[in-house]
């Protein structure tokens, strides 16, 4: 009978229970509504936020220092062929791409006038030598006369004076008929030098005229097998490059071939060309099998240094001002000159590094705490620059708004 009362007592407890919560219904759910809402935010509140990183990847290969350029292709040694005298050309016997040795004749030039000039020369020549002849002997017969004082000083030494003035002549008239003769054989030119015709500037019946300076008739190019490029360099690289560098370039008319080179010389006199000082690097090429051509543009680059089989990261990597910005956990100690964050796995570490090669993109890290996988943390997602920036001159580290 006992059991049967305490169950009857406790139903009915539970229907008043229920009955009054019915009564106070909406005061009922407020209150829960707020124990439900605490409950979610506690529970959020306390539960740890995941962070993610933003990181670049460290692989293992190869680095190269390069300095680009472009310049023109010409021949070592070019020598302009001219004419010192003025006339008709008469014929020429050498044309485009002729191969031509020392001496060789190349053209002449209507002689008809320069052959005047030496007859009128040697006539003048041969007068002057008669007048010569005839002060001689009166001369001598004077100097007789005047020994035997038959002949007054005065007429003797005017004989004399004649004499002399005779020689002279005669030297002055063989001066000019040699001259003469000298512009005669400037009526046919040779070639000075052994090498291939890359330009003729003159035709057959053109009028030569070289008063004043002397024209130009070929261009001569020594040996087409070896040239030469001449490229200008900033002022910002031309303190790396030096004589005897390795260079590799590429022309249009064959662009899947690339050709070798030396940096033979760095010019010291400078150009300034839109306000940027270039100087003139000249670099040889060997071209036994004739395949570039004078004029033709190349496509330089300069191998300053290079590394193999290195541990390598984009720039990106080291623009990490401070390590605590980024990982509020990180030691003290830990800074962004000597020390990486690698992301590991799941695990942040920290290595020790030093640089060392240095390109426009990337840079080589030698560490030995490196291994294949790890990635350089460089930033914190959801961390904006302004933020961060803050944080970096809160903390003395870095520069007023630097990358992270």
């Amino acid at each position: 009978m006992k059991k049967v009362e305490v169950k009857e007592k406790k139903h009915s407890f539970i229907r008043r229970f229920f009955a009054w919560i019915w009564r106070h219904k909406w005061w009922s759910l407020i209150v829960i509504t707020i124990l439900l809402t605490a409950g979610i935010w506690w529970f959020f509140a306390t539960k740890p936020e995941k962070v993610e990183y933003v990181t670049v990847n460290i692989t293992r290969g190869d680095l190269r220092q390069v300095v680009t350029a472009t310049g023109e292709i010409n021949p070592v040694n070019t020598v302009s062929v001219g004419s010192q005298v003025s006339g008709t050309i008469e014929d020429i016997f050498v044309d485009y791409n002729s191969h031509v040795n020392k001496g060789d004749l190349l053209l002449k030039i209507e002689p008809s006038v320069l052959q005047a000039s030496v007859d009128e020369a040697k006539a003048a020549l041969e007068s002057a030598k008669s007048q010569l002849n005839l002060a001689k002997v009166e001369y001598e017969s004077n100097r007789e006369l005047y020994q035997k004082d038959l002949l007054p000083r005065i007429d003797m030494e005017k004989s004399q004076s004649s004499y002399e003035q005779a020689i002279q002549s005669v030297k002055r008239m063989q001066s000019q008929y040699d001259r003469a003769v000298t512009n005669l054989g400037y009526a046919t030119i040779t070639s000075p030098v052994e090498g291939t015709v890359i330009s003729r500037k003159v035709d057959k019946g053109q009028t030569v005229a070289a008063s004043f300076q002397t024209p130009d008739l070929f261009e001569i190019a020594e040996d087409l097998s070896k040239m030469q490029i001449e490229t200008a360099v900033s002022e910002a690289d031309i303190g790396v490059i030096k004589e005897g560098q390795n260079v590799t370039f590429t022309v249009d008319a064959y662009p899947t071939k690339t050709f070798k080179g030396n940096v033979r010389q760095v010019r010291l006199s400078p150009t300034t060309t839109s306000n940027v000082v270039v100087y003139t690097v000249v670099i040889d090429v060997d071209n036994a099998d004739l395949e570039l051509m004078p004029g033709m543009t190349a496509f330089v680059t300069i191998l300053i240094s290079e590394a193999r089989d290195i541990w390598k990261s984009p720039n990106a990597a080291f623009l990490v001002r401070n390590i605590k910005n980024i990982i509020p956990d990180a030691p003290d100690d830990i800074k962004p000159e000597d020390h990486m964050a690698i992301m590991r796995g799941k695990d942040v570490v920290y290595i020790s590094y030093e640089k060392g090669l240095v390109t426009a993109t990337e840079t080589q890290i030698i560490s030995d705490e490196i291994k294949a996988g790890d990635k350089a943390i460089v930033g914190r997602v959801g961390q904006s620059k302004s933020s961060a920036a803050t944080q970096s001159r809160r903390r003395g580290a870095g520069g007023p708004g630097g990358p992270m």
